[in-house]
């Protein structure tokens, strides 16, 4: 059997943060598994020998022994700190979407959907996107503007028709 790539080397600080993360129980099971991992592989222990002490699949500390390589105890946590998201709505269509959703639906419905929202709001000549999910839709609509009460929403979509 060959060498392993990554190899953990934890300096002081890092081995007691580890062991803070195990002995508090306010982390997620996965991180504290994943401490343990560290904190094993480090005292020299193989996959195996780590999976049976932690009874995890086989190849669960060669995934964290590799991530512990690339981002340091940041690793820790399943999500990558360099996913960036565009938002796909800036303040101002927000502002038009909530306006849309505030007005009366189209003839043959009685109520908006989001998809119904989603497929309006692109056909708006203000709007400058080619698509939006009616998921969206929904996030944005269920994030309630604190500055601005609903009536007054409802209104301001009156007075643009």
């Amino acid at each position: 059997m060959g060498r392993k790539k990554h190899i953990v080397n934890l300096s002081d600080k890092e081995r007691s943060e580890l062991e803070a993360i195990i002995s508090t129980g306010e982390h997620r099971a996965e991180d504290i598994t994943r401490a343990r991992i560290l904190l094993k592989a480090d005292e020299g222990l193989t996959d195996p020998a780590i999976c049976e002490h932690l009874d995890c699949s086989i190849s669960t500390p060669y995934r964290t022994r590799k991530a512990y390589a690339e981002r340091g105890l940041a690793a820790l946590h399943r999500r990558k700190p360099d996913r960036d998201y565009e938002p796909k709505l800036d303040g101002r269509d927000e502002a038009h979407l909530v306006a849309l959703a505030c007005s009366n639906p189209p003839d043959g419905h009685s109520r908006w959907t989001y998809q119904l929202l989603a497929d309006r709001f692109v056909t708006l000549e203000e709007i400058d996107l080619e698509s939006i999910s009616r998921e969206t839709v929904r996030q944005r609509l269920k994030k309630r503007p604190e500055a601005a009460p609903l009536e007054a929403l409802a209104h301001s979509a009156e007075t643009e028709r």
